[in-house]
Parts: structure tokens; C-alpha cells; sequence
């Protein structure tokens, strides 16, 4: 019982980490797991006898124990409007990539966003890419060089580019986030421990900077990595699992969209069986942008 229990702990692991966040669940399978626990439970205690000479029904009652209270969280702060970038009409593509640098970089809503000593965070690659890669935010590697995808799902994501027989220098790399997202808890000068996913709100406001950078590079299509990059280009809430809209072509105003898993994905699940569920995603980003695609390509992470 306990080798079974431990097995369906593990699907539902892999599947939230694959992006599933819901499961139909019959009535009769719910019955069985209630009385799988219930079995596990010790018994209960029988029940204590009234005290002597008072009838049960005539006891005095005692009042329920006030719930504690909790001190109620302060509420997340309320950004402006998304700002509205208007790009020099002038100029080459590295002297307007270099005025809107500029621009983010210094922005009062951006900085007032970073922690202390830390830099806000631009794309970078080349800007006649024909294919620009999307991700979610800076992490902790990220928000101290100000570059995105330098952590350890950077350096994987470097080895996919790679693995398409292209250099990661020949791509654009950018984030739908500018700043790492805060933890509320931690203590001011602490070293923020862990990232969460930027809300909504956060992904509206800086989504304008994210167009500037496609505006500027013009890519043949863009490579959404991660359910948070899908709902920032895709629209929040336009899917619940990323399985729904995965290995799909979509569109960003008027670009093709690929969506797939995160790199951090695979340093969670590294199996062949993951792999290749990016790389099948991979191969048709490559078909679609003209890149060769040699036999021994098509044949990665097939194996066992």
C-alpha cells in the first residue's frame, strides 16, 4: 500500500511540474483514498462520559475556543498603467536598442521594483535574429549581471540553442519581466531565497518593453519557454496547463508563436522522455525558421 501511494505521489509531482494543475477525478476513486487514510488513521478515542450525576443532556456547554487571529498580509502594491514606449524612428536597430535600454533601465517604476544593488534586466543576443526566445523573469544570477538566462536553466538553454545547430549569440533572448519579482518576507538586506512567478499586474507593465525589443529585432518567430512566458504573450488566463497550449503555433501580434516547457523543467524532471518533449517542440521552431535538420537531430533523446 505504501509503494502505491508513493507512486501517485510522484505521477502528481511530475505532473504540476509539467504544467497540470488540474485532474477530473472520479466519485468511486475519491471514495477509495478516503477509505485508504481512514484505514491508516489511528482510532479514535471513545468518546469522555459526562461528569457524574449530571444527565448528558442537561450539561453545561462550553463555549468553542476563539479562532486565532492573524494579522491580516499588507496588500501587494498597485503598479501604474503599463507605460507607453514610443521608440526613435530614427536611427539603426543597436542605437534604438540602446535608447530603450536607457530607457527600462532607468524607468522610476523599474527601480523602485529591484532590491538593493541590483540592476534591472534587458534582452540581449543578436538583433537580426530570426528567432528570439521568451522566458519568465530575472532570478538571482540574473538580477546581479543584468542579463537574462545566465543561472543554470541558462546554461541548458545555451546547450538546446546549440543542440539546434545555431550559436547562442545567433538568437535573442529576452524576459517578459524586467526586475526579479520580490518575496514579501524577506527581511530588508536579505538575500532573497527562491522566485515566484510575476503576477499579472507586474507582466501587463512591463509587456510594452518586451514589444519594443520585438519591434526592434523584427525575429521570424518567438519561442515562449514556460507557462509564464505563454500567459505574458498569450494572454493571462487564456490557458490553465501548459499541456493545452504546448508544442503548438499561436501568434504575438502578428509573430508565430512556439510554446514550450521551461529549461528548468528538465533540471527537475532530466529524463529522455522530458527532453524530447522540448526538443520535438525545438524541431518545429527549426522547420519553421529554415535551419537544417540533420537525420541525427531528429533522433535526439529517443533512447531510453
Amino acid at each position: 500500500m505504501r509503494a502505491s501511494l508513493q507512486a501517485i505521489t510522484d505521477e502528481l509531482r511530475r505532473l504540476k511540474a509539467g504544467g497540470v494543475s488540474n485532474l477530473p477525478v472520479s466519485e468511486e476513486s475519491l471514495r477509495r483514498l478516503r477509505d485508504v487514510v481512514a484505514a491508516r488513521r489511528p482510532a479514535a478515542a471513545a468518546p469522555a462520559e459526562p461528569t457524574p450525576f449530571v444527565p448528558a443532556s442537561d450539561a453545561p456547554s462550553r463555549p468553542s475556543p476563539a479562532a486565532p487571529t492573524s494579522k491580516p498580509k499588507p496588500a501587494e502594491p498597485t503598479l501604474p498603467p503599463p507605460p507607453v514606449v514610443n521608440l526613435p524612428a530614427d536611427g539603426d536597430k543597436q542605437s534604438r536598442w540602446d535608447w530603450l535600454k536607457n530607457h527600462v533601465v532607468n524607468h522610476p517604476v523599474v527601480t523602485a521594483n529591484l532590491r538593493a544593488g541590483k540592476v534591472a534586466v534587458l534582452g540581449v543576443g543578436n538583433l537580426d535574429a530570426s528567432v528570439m526566445f521568451v522566458g519568465e523573469a530575472p532570478g538571482a544570477e540574473e538580477e546581479v549581471q543584468g542579463e537574462p538566462f545566465v543561472g543554470p536553466a541558462g546554461q541548458l538553454l545555451t546547450k538546446m540553442i546549440q543542440a539546434m545547430g545555431v550559436k547562442r549569440d545567433d538568437v535573442y533572448i529576452g524576459n517578459i519581466m524586467n526586475w526579479r519579482p520580490q518575496l514579501p518576507d524577506t527581511p530588508e538586506g536579505a538575500p532573497q531565497v527562491g522566485n515566484r512567478p510575476p503576477t499579472a499586474e507586474e507582466m501587463a507593465f512591463c509587456l510594452p518593453f518586451l514589444r519594443a525589443q520585438i519591434e526592434i529585432v523584427r525575429p521570424s518567430l518567438l519561442v515562449a519557454l514556460g507557462s509564464t512566458a505563454a500567459q505574458g504573450l498569450l494572454g493571462a488566463g487564456s490557458f490553465t496547463a501548459l499541456g493545452q497550449v504546448r508544442g503548438r503555433w499561436h501568434d504575438f501580434n502578428g509573430t508565430p508563436t512556439m510554446v514550450t516547457y521551461h529549461p528548468s523543467y528538465i533540471l527537475r524532471n532530466n529524463s529522455n522522455r522530458s527532453k524530447r518533449m522540448i526538443w520535438e517542440d525545438l524541431l518545429k521552431v527549426m522547420e519553421r525558421a529554415g535551419l537544417p535538420i540533420s537525420e541525427k537531430q531528429r533522433g535526439y533523446f529517443l533512447g531510453k
